[in-house]
């Protein structure tokens, strides 16, 4: 038994918006054998550009039941059902997600009348629900209202099913076909020809524009996770109507996935990435030497051509390291600009020598370098006869490369003629020293 259904709403997603008219047409698969329709009260105002889309408006439905007044009816309509909709996602995500607040629990198998029409009616310029009628010469009557828009649908099921649908259907309903939770543009071929190997991927929307990159040790399987749960809030639904296809870059391991993903997310700023956008590294601790010979220290915003001994993201990580260098090796902090106020002529005549003091800010500076170690990260290859090295210098990520597996690491300078030079930033450079924690082994410290 089928329950093909179409519903209106006040809005875009289930979890802050409410359904407004619901029609819903049990089929036996060969005829409709039950009806139900009716309006429904959102409990809140139906937003104006609804009304001038269906029609509806708050004066309909201020006497109509409350979605949990109907909900008994709803859900024993749609139990032991299959779930069909155009665009089964959007309807089916409304009606759990209220269900579920009126103390219902639905899960049923979903089908979704445009994916099928896409394997049914092949090659169609468009397969929203107009057009797919105009296309196959079915009459809409009452557009955009949900018991219009739902016996629409009941006829082009019926036409799909008169044209070996039935075929289509039956791999579509299988657990492991993936049509039931794949976003609506996305095809099942696209999951399936991704490899189960370590590597970065990325989501497009219909204007092949990246909104989204990840990365998985296990791609295919990572990229799946994204849609086995469809949660009811905006930003879950929005994503999931934006992704229409999928690109993959294969990785060696997974740090390397890591450095790649951290890299392409700083780089594209993809909309639905959040977790790494933070800014990049805007402040470096630098070294010059004033009229008088003293060698000063200053945090200061990157300059472009001017090397740092140090870079921070934040002012503050810069200042509590120069407060930490400041109190260990006994550092004026007029000198190294913490103390802001004027420095006077009797200031200076305070001070050491130059030489005293210059002395102790090498000091400083060289127990810095020792503390910012370079080093290479040698791990698997791509291949049986290469291997992954990544570079770290000055306890900054330098970049990544392969190198041939015979080859040996000596050379700094030799290294990094042969490795792509990435920009470093806490992502990448704590997945590193985590990395290295966990295999030692894996680590070659270089001077």
């Amino acid at each position: 038994m089928y329950a093909i259904v179409d519903i209106e709403t006040t809005g875009g997603h289930a979890s802050s918006n409410g359904i407004t008219e619901i029609s819903i047409f049990i089929h036996d698969g060969e005829r409709v054998v039950k009806h139900f329709t009716t309006l429904i009260n959102p409990l809140q105002i139906i937003p104006r550009y609804i009304t001038t889309l269906t029609g509806i408006n708050n004066d309909m439905v201020k006497d109509a039941p409350v979605f949990e007044e109907i909900a008994p009816v709803i859900f024993d309509l749609l139990q032991d059902k299959i779930f069909v909709a155009h665009n089964v996602n959007f309807d089916y995500s409304f009606i759990k997600h209220h269900l579920k607040q009126a103390d219902f629990e639905l899960a049923v198998k979903k089908l979704c009348t445009v994916r099928l029409s896409r394997k049914v009616f092949p090659g169609l310029a468009s397969y929203s629900l107009g057009n797919l009628c105009r296309s196959l010469d079915v009459v809409i009557t009452n557009r955009h209202r949900a018991d219009g828009d739902a016996r629409a649908t009941v006829l082009l099921w019926e036409k799909m099913l008169a044209n070996d649908g039935k075929t289509h259907m039956q791999e579509m309903l299988k657990k492991s076909s993936g049509e039931q939770w794949l976003p609506l543009y996305l095809s099942r071929d696209a999951i399936k020809d991704l490899p189960d190997k370590p590597g970065v991927y990325s989501f497009y929307n219909s204007k092949d524009k990246i909104i989204y990159v990840g990365k998985g040790i296990n791609i295919r399987k990572r990229v799946s996770s994204h849609f086995t749960h469809n949660s009811p809030d905006r930003k879950r639904q929005n994503f999931l109507r934006n992704v229409c296809k999928v690109t993959y870059k294969q990785c060696a391991t997974e740090l390397e996935a890591i450095v790649l993903e951290s890299t392409e997310i700083k780089r594209l700023w993809p909309v639905y990435n959040l977790s790494q956008k933070q800014p990049a590294q805007k402040f470096g601790l630098y070294l010059f030497e004033d009229g008088k010979g003293y060698y000063r220290l200053a945090i200061d915003k990157k300059k472009k051509h001017l090397p740092s001994l140090y870079n921070f993201n934040l002012l503050h990580e810069g200042l509590v390291l120069l407060k930490k260098m400041i109190q260990e090796f006994g550092l004026n902090e007029k000198l190294c600009h913490i103390d802001k106020t004027p420095f006077y002529e009797q200031d200076f005549n305070a001070l050491e020598p130059v030489n005293i003091y210059n002395t102790k800010v090498k000091l400083a500076i060289d127990t810095l370098q020792t503390q910012l170690p370079t080093f290479v990260v040698v791990d698997n290859g791509i291949t049986a006869n290469d291997k992954l090295c990544l570079l770290m210098e000055k306890g900054s990520f330098w970049g990544m490369g392969y190198l041939p597996l015979e080859k040996e690491i000596k050379d700094i300078a030799e290294l990094k003629n042969i490795l792509n030079p990435y920009t470093d930033n806490d992502t990448i450079r704590n997945s590193i020293y985590s990395f290295v924690a966990s295999y030692p082994e894996k680590q070659i410290m270089l001077s």
